[in-house]
């Protein structure tokens, strides 16, 4: 079983480098379910939109996660209640529209795959408490008893806190991914008891940014220049980044993580 997972696609350059690589990716490394993170995919690098994640599912996208700019574009919160293959955070107040989690099947219907999407509580937007949160989940979903695999996007700015979600997880699922920092860590690897493990898996947008935002632009904020503007993603040519997770069959763990760097101006 192999499971693709893409770090924040961001704005127009992100989608166009999804449109252009994701299917060769998957018919390449032969995916079996694909997971991306859309919360900066529309046009302002905020939110996402119902056309853009219905573009990524007729591209062969099976869920999509998101993080603390799910609710930036208006439409999505009716959306998200009829689509249950876009996350919000789970850790987001239960009257919150959506679902933080969810079972899911594989194209080919072999296998049912559990994709959890928590946030970090440490300088990002107020929600419940995360650890007590994923500490429910972990109770609902059972590996190999409810589901075959088992993947975490844990989006957050500190790293303690990824790793820390990292280790609680370790053997009880198939991989846990940071996103929402848009840079990815050279700590990919396999955890002690069997989950492939990422603090940050980058994001799907152009590098010669800060973060995704136009560089210019950003500078020009950081100096308090009175001419600077709201912050606005990048144009040029994105980089795809992210993790190739396969999974054992029969124990739903991990047997190899491989990190996923495909064009644009990032660094292999």
């Amino acid at each position: 079983m192999k499971i693709l997972v893409l770090g924040d696609v961001m704005g127009v350059s992100g989608r166009k480098a999804i449109k252009k690589n994701l299917s060769k990716i998957i018919d390449d490394n032969k995916i079996d379910f694909t997971i991306i993170n859309g919360e900066n995919s529309a046009d302002s690098g905020k939110g996402i939109t119902k056309s853009i994640a219905e573009e990524f599912f007729l591209l062969g996208v099976d869920v999509i996660t998101s993080g603390n700019h799910i609710w930036d574009q208006k439409e999505t919160i009716d959306y998200i209640n009829k689509e249950n293959r876009l996350l919000r955070p789970a850790n987001f107040p239960e009257d919150s529209p959506g679902k933080g989690y969810g079972v899911f099947q594989t194209k080919s219907k072999k296998y049912k795959v559990g994709v959890i999407n928590l946030m970090g509580n440490v300088f990002m937007k107020k929600t419940e408490d995360v650890f007590k949160t994923a500490k429910k989940i972990k109770e609902k979903i059972i590996l190999k008893k409810n589901v075959d695999f088992i993947l975490i996007d844990f989006h957050g700015e500190i790293t303690s806190e990824k790793m820390a979600i990292g280790h609680f997880f370790d053997g009880s699922s198939t991989g846990v991914f940071g996103t929402h920092t848009h840079v990815p860590t050279a700590d990919t690897r396999i955890l002690e008891k069997g989950t492939a493990y990422q603090t940050d898996i980058g994001m799907c947008g152009d590098y010669n940014s800060v973060i995704g935002m136009n560089k210019e632009n950003s500078l020009k904020r950081f100096f308090k220049d009175k001419e600077s503007k709201q912050h606005f993603p990048a144009e040029g040519e994105a980089t795809l980044s992210g993790v190739i997770i396969e999974g054992d069959n029969e124990s739903g763990l991990a047997k190899r993580i491989t990190r996923v760097i495909e064009g644009g101006s990032l660094i292999k």
